[in-house]
């Protein structure tokens, strides 16, 4: 029984020491996620539930289609049309995830976070593709401006 708890103590002591570089790899992770995660917020002096159908006026004017989510949830998104992508064979759409919650400050906080998915050999890989944030596009304050709109009630 003594052997057994040496050992372990042995086994536990060496993972412990190689710990020491964990916090390196740790931080380059957190940075590598903090990319995927390119959100935009903004807030808005409307109840959630107001918010929620502005949201979904705003992508339906912009094109996209409701997929799913609902106010209460506090979640929705939405897709454009498929379309043909840069090489023959790829395909790329556009998806628009978003989340409600209460401002502390009064209001509904509107999360939104677009990416771009990319099937880039359909006929050889169905259903195989890559999603990725995008980051400097309009898309966004467009999104912002269209539901500050339907909230204000301009057409």
């Amino acid at each position: 029984m003594s052997r057994f708890l040496m050992l372990l103590l042995a086994v536990g002591l060496s993972a412990l020491t190689g710990c020491g570089s964990f916090p390196d790899t740790a931080e380059a992770m957190r940075q590598r996620l903090a990319g995927r995660d390119e959100t935009r917020a903004r807030a808005y002096d409307a109840p959630q539930r107001a918010t929620y159908e502005a949201l979904r006026t705003a992508a339906g004017r912009m094109g996209y289609r409701f997929v799913r989510g609902g106010a209460a949830q506090g979640e929705f998104e939405a897709v454009s049309g498929l379309g043909r992508g840069e090489d023959i064979g790829t395909a790329r759409q556009l998806v628009i995830r978003a989340w409600l919650e209460p401002n502390p400050e009064g209001g509904t906080q509107l999360t939104v976070r677009i990416s771009e998915i990319i099937e880039s050999d359909s006929s050889n890989h169905p259903g195989m593709a890559t999603e990725t944030p995008l980051r400097d596009t309009p898309q966004y304050e467009v999104l912002f401006r269209t539901v500050d709109e339907v909230l204000k009630g301009v057409r």
